[in-house]
């Protein structure tokens, strides 16, 4: 399989799907990412009586003018929590003792990273609140020496729109380049350098919990929406002649590319993306341990690898060295989300940084071209190394311009169209990903069928390139609206249509 055929998600999270799922396959859509403080832990402010409601004051006897006033008693209130403005990078919101955790946007998918594939945890302190609520739609009022205190319930976690648009965006350069076969779409953005990066800064940050638990919960968010797409994959390839062996194994778990015949291979080719996620999800408690005992020399020497196997060894030629070279292709990437969840980019002088990027950029640049005799194309997809230094330059600014800028695209939310497709897209990564190759397959022979109406032979562009990728993406609505429920359920939640 060429790399060619294997570019895919953008999770992706990822990829994500996932593409970070990433798919990440998100995803696990999710990122140095400021924590908000929860219930806040400042000084506690007495109990200030605030004079009664018009509607109010018709309960309330009324004392006698003049009337001495009677010393209050100050209550004890414990503090509001501070508001979290949105855009804001992925907050968690602890809740009160002996209730169970809000967790941030890094506990979903599969950016878990919807990306790419994360848990998120959605309890309340239902009980006393809807008691309170229930008292206040009534109309009843409660005398200030009888009122017990009200918790103010936890706001929602805030998503980072920044991170949920380039998520989107890689998305929607996986469906071109698929559609179009453009060499120059992965040098104007690399949307799988941008995926596995954001997925990176995903797991450093779920992995602040229990390393087995964030692992269980990548595989929960990843596996059922793949095992879906992968019965009508499977059934199809069987009745069209294939005969499988015991490799079938990885059709369970992907820890190798997916075995086929050659009249599915549009389909499972893409595979490639949550093979490489899910290595990473793996090996993330041990890299990111290594991380951070030393975070710049750790960076750098993620790009050995991919040097390793470009100048000295290429590696087996089998499932093996293919996941090897996809993994040494992205690893850099993968850091860089634990240096920007870490802080570590931030802290770098901007000088560094453009530097870095630029002279990262100018050799993957200048290695695409001057290789493009032997490989017949400059496309990055062809050309491992060329992709990882692209890549890591690219995703570099990108991650250090959102930490130092505060980048945050909050102002996305004043363009609701726009961004309720990005929140779709963050939300049914997973399905987008695995789904749009069979989307456009299925494109070729409905768009055949038009040929057989006149009005459509003559007003529809038919033999255009662009009417196919419209159709396409009518296609991909169709399964994100039959198919995209499992994501729902792969993360214990109510499935909706559209989320």
């Amino acid at each position: 399989m060429n790399w060619d055929q294997q570019q895919g998600y953008g999770q992706g999270p990822g990829q994500g799907a996932g593409q970070d799922h990433g798919p990440g396959y998100g995803p696990g859509y999710g990122p140095g990412y400021e924590q908000g403080d929860g219930y806040g832990h400042g000084e506690r402010q007495p109990y200030a009586p605030q004079q009664p409601s018009a509607h109010q004051a018709r309960y309330i006897p009324q004392q006698p003018y003049p009337h001495e006033p009677c010393p209050q008693q100050p209550y004890p209130q414990e503090p509001y929590p501070p508001q979290q403005p949105y855009g804001q990078e992925y907050t968690e919101i602890t809740g009160h003792p002996g209730h169970a955790d809000h967790t941030d946007y890094a506990g979903r998918t599969g950016y878990e990273d919807r990306t790419g594939y994360e848990d998120r945890t959605e309890h309340g302190d239902e009980g006393e609140q809807g008691d309170d609520a229930a008292r206040a739609g009534l109309g009843v009022v409660v005398e200030p020496a009888a009122a017990e205190e009200t918790r103010p319930e936890p706001a929602a976690p805030q998503r980072d729109r920044y991170f949920d648009t380039l998520r989107a965006l890689a998305l929607i350069r996986v469906v071109t380049y698929h559609t179009f076969g453009w060499a120059w779409a992965a040098l104007v953005f690399p949307s799988m350098g941008v995926m596995f990066g954001l997925a990176g800064t995903l797991m450093a940050k779920s992995l602040e919990r229990p390393a087995p638990k964030v692992v269980r919960s990548r595989l929960r968010r990843l596996l059922p929406p793949f095992w879906f797409w992968g019965v009508f994959v499977v059934l199809a390839m069987l009745v069209h002649g294939w005969i499988p062996d015991w490799e079938i194994v990885y059709w369970v778990v992907p820890l190798g590319d997916p075995p086929g015949n050659a009249w599915g291979e549009q389909a499972w080719e893409i595979l490639w993306y949550l093979r490489t996620y899910l290595w990473f999800v793996l090996l993330s408690p041990l890299l990111l341990r290594l991380f951070r005992l030393a975070p710049l020399p750790a960076l750098a020497l993620s790009l050995a690898p991919v040097l390793v196997l470009s100048f000295v060894w290429a590696g087996p030629d089998n499932r093996v060295g293919t996941a090897l070279w996809d993994l040494s292709t992205y690893l850099f990437c993968w850091m860089l989300g634990f240096a920007h969840r870490d802080g570590v980019l931030q802290r770098l002088k901007p000088a560094v940084v453009v530097a870095a990027s630029l002279a990262a950029l100018g050799f993957g640049g200048w290695y695409a071209f001057a290789h493009q005799a032997d490989l017949g194309t400059y496309d990055l997809d062809e050309n491992p190394l060329a992709q990882a230094f692209w890549s890591a330059g690219f995703v570099m600014l990108l991650m250090w311009a959102k930490a130092y800028f505060g980048i945050d695209f909050a102002r996305l939310t004043r363009f609701r169209r726009t961004n309720r497709i990005v929140t779709v897209f963050n939300a049914r990564a997973v399905t987008i990903y695995l789904w749009h190759e069979i989307a456009l397959i299925l494109a070729v022979p409905l768009i055949d069928r038009f040929w057989d109406v006149p009005a459509f032979e003559t007003y529809l562009p038919l033999e255009s390139q662009w009417f196919m990728f419209g159709v396409g993406w009518l296609l991909i609505g169709v399964f994100v609206l039959l198919c995209g429920w499992v994501e729902d359920v792969a993360a214990r939640k109510k499935p909706r249509l559209l989320p």
